[in-house]
């Protein structure tokens, strides 16, 4: 995928739904991101991260340009063994991907505030993983990427599949 495409949606998400910004006076009834949304469509488990403990992310000025401010606790997962649990988005052609993302709402879901960039987890599996509709989980290495050209903040590897309808 190349760099420039995951920035773009990342930006226009942010600016069309303020999604890296606290509500303000202004939006008294802000639309719920999807990481909230989500946790009305997934399943609850035990197991996985929650998509409302990747959220807590934003961008500041720093130096005259913009930046990920990523909380500490984010920062305390990366490279760590965890769970994620979402909706698969083939990146390739085919039945089955061993390189897709895991986003907190499901791609076609026309009344989903779509997700941003830290609702999405770019994953790389052992073995392809058959694409469905319904969510999955995974369990990988977990990656936080700070600085990475294609505006993915979250990445898994090594992903092995843990659950799938």
């Amino acid at each position: 995928m190349q760099p420039y495409v995951l920035a773009a949606i990342f930006l226009s998400c942010t600016v069309q739904f303020g999604a890296l910004g606290p509500a303000t006076a202004q939006q008294p009834h802000p639309m719920p991101s999807a990481s909230e949304y989500s946790a009305q469509l997934l399943p609850v488990r035990d197991d996985v991260v929650p998509w409302k403990s990747l959220n807590k992310v934003r961008l500041v000025k720093e130096n005259d340009a913009m930046v990920l401010s990523i909380s500490d606790e984010i920062l305390a997962l990366d490279q760590k063994s965890l769970r994620v649990q979402g909706f698969m988005i083939p990146l390739g052609v085919g039945d089955e991907q061993n390189h897709f993302l895991i986003s907190a709402v499901p791609p076609s879901c026309p009344y989903c505030v779509p997700a941003v960039a830290y609702e999405i987890v770019e994953v790389r599996s052992n073995k392809p993983i058959r694409y469905g509709t319904e969510p999955i989980v995974m369990s990988g290495t977990f990656a936080v990427l700070r600085h990475d050209p294609s505006g993915v903040i979250y990445r898994m590897s090594d992903a092995v599949l843990v659950a799938q309808k």
